[in-house]
């Protein structure tokens, strides 16, 4: 080779690489823990979740102003179309002769001296006061109220925890659906170059009048139901992706890479993580009935108890006295003279009639109480239950796993075998194409088993709060 012809080649290889390279930069590799992550920030089921939080929090912040005085500014004005107050002699003297006849010379005099026949006042008025309030005791309603504040605080966490974990458990589907749906298409791809080999075999065959046109004919129509399978299988990729794209909240061109612009086409989104390196069950097990005490749903029954029996206690509050302590002080402008006054006080409620009523809402409380504790301890051994079975359904994951496993290699040695057979035209095309089949079935079946062994454990460790690789 001429050193010209050297330094071409060089060349060629070396702008085919920078092409690769270019092209592979357009990749975007998203991981099973990335997906996780955008998922609690985009989803909407976490975003109302935490707004629950809030509120629970500002609820919170609103009990515990209870406490604290409460003080208030106050107004009052008026302007009356005649005197709020009119009084004469008769008023004051009542009616009399000597009062009718006092009153008949006032009337008399009066004008004369510039007077008005009557006293006459409140014409107009106003007053404004700022009264402050201290509860001192309220029966208990107010320790009670932020008792229960605390706890929807505390309810309103444990269920953003449970949809945090209920999202994570969605999007871990749907990420190894897709993983399980490219395992396939993998296989596909296999058993395509399986049969591009044999395709060349067997024309090579005819042409020796060592085969018959028939055997190619059969390869051929193989070779078209993978084709066919293979489309299938992209298309069942295309939309699994876009499902999982659209849970993440992560925006995606799913027509054309040419008018992608910003946006990454739907092709170049890849997956990460891969269905290797599983470990037996028994590198993940904890005890059910320890589990089953730390669970989210076991702390939302002890609130529903709590806040039960809080409520309970707020009631009784209700038919105790309530006592407050208090200071105003203010201007007033009545009967035509400027004021400025102050007053402190004493309030105290004592609620007398509502005995027999508050009696019947503490026994419908009581039986509220029950009815929760009942609900406890029946849902209790039900989530107990509950991770028993994702053990068992684990362990049996597991054992699919490895007679899947098995069967592979059963298979993988029977198509061997009967190709070397049909070779040696001991056996028709027939029972080697069938053979290749049936370790088509069997690798789909292992990575089924993969797929459902990992949701599995998933879900397991997600109650026990376990990781894969402990």
């Amino acid at each position: 080779m001429n050193s010209k012809l050297k330094y071409i080649i060089i060349a060629c290889i070396t702008l085919f690489a920078q092409h690769s390279l270019a092209a592979d930069t357009t990749k975007v590799y998203l991981s099973l823990k990335q997906c996780k992550e955008m998922a609690l920030e985009n989803n909407v089921h976490i975003k109302n979740a935490e707004l629950d939080v809030q509120a629970a929090k500002a609820q919170r912040q609103e009990a515990l102003a209870e406490y604290f005085p409460t003080v208030s500014a106050n107004a009052f004005g008026f302007h009356a179309i005649d005197p709020m107050i009119d009084i004469g002699i008769k008023d004051i003297l009542g009616n009399s002769a000597f009062s009718n006849n006092l009153q008949y010379l006032i009337d008399q005099l009066a004008p004369h001296l510039g007077i008005p026949a009557t006293y006459q006042t409140m014409w107009y008025g106003g007053m404004a006061t700022v009264s402050l309030t201290q509860p001192i005791f309220a029966g208990g309603r107010i320790v009670n109220g932020n008792k229960l504040a605390v706890l929807g605080v505390d309810a309103a966490k444990t269920k953003k925890n449970i949809a945090v974990r209920t999202t994570t458990e969605d999007i871990e589907k749907n990420y190894w659906q897709i993983v399980s749906l490219e395992e396939k298409l993998a296989t596909l791809g296999e058993l395509s170059a399986m049969l591009d080999t044999l395709q060349r075999d067997i024309t090579s065959a005819c042409a020796a009048g060592l085969a018959t046109e028939s055997d190619l004919m059969q390869v051929k129509l193989k070779h078209n139901e993978l084709k066919s399978g293979q489309l299938q299988m992209e298309n069942g990729i295309h939309l699994a992706k876009m499902n999982l794209l659209n849970a993440i909240g992560m925006a995606y061109d799913p027509y054309s890479r040419e008018n992608s612009g910003s946006l990454p086409h739907l092709d170049d989104i890849e997956l990460k993580d891969s269905i290797d390196g599983l470990n037996p069950p028994i590198a993940y097990y904890k005890d059910e009935i320890s589990v089953a005490a730390s669970q989210d749903e076991t702390r939302l029954l002890d609130i529903s108890v709590a806040a039960k029996k809080i409520e309970k206690s707020m009631t009784i509050g209700e038919a105790l006295p309530e006592i407050g302590v208090g200071a105003s002080y203010g201007y007033s402008n009545f009967l035509n003279k400027d004021n400025m006054n102050g007053a402190v006080y004493v309030s105290v409620k004592v609620p007398i009639s509502d005995w027999g009523k508050k009696a019947r809402k503490i026994q419908r409380y009581d039986s509220q109480i029950r009815k929760a504790e009942n609900e406890k301890e029946y849902l209790t051994s039900q989530i107990e239950l509950q991770i028993r079975q994702l053990w068992l359904n684990l362990e049996t994951s597991w054992q699919q796993l490895q007679v899947a496993d098995e069967s592979i290699v059963t298979a993988k040695a029977t198509v061997n075998k009967l190709s070397a057979h049909y070779r040696a035209g001991l056996i028709p095309l027939s029972e080697l194409l069938e053979a290749q089949t049936q370790l088509r079935q069997c690798m789909d079946n292992y990575t089924d088993n993969c797929i459902a062994y990992r949701t599995a454990l998933q879900e397991y460790l997600n109650r026990t709060g376990g990781k894969i690789g402990d």
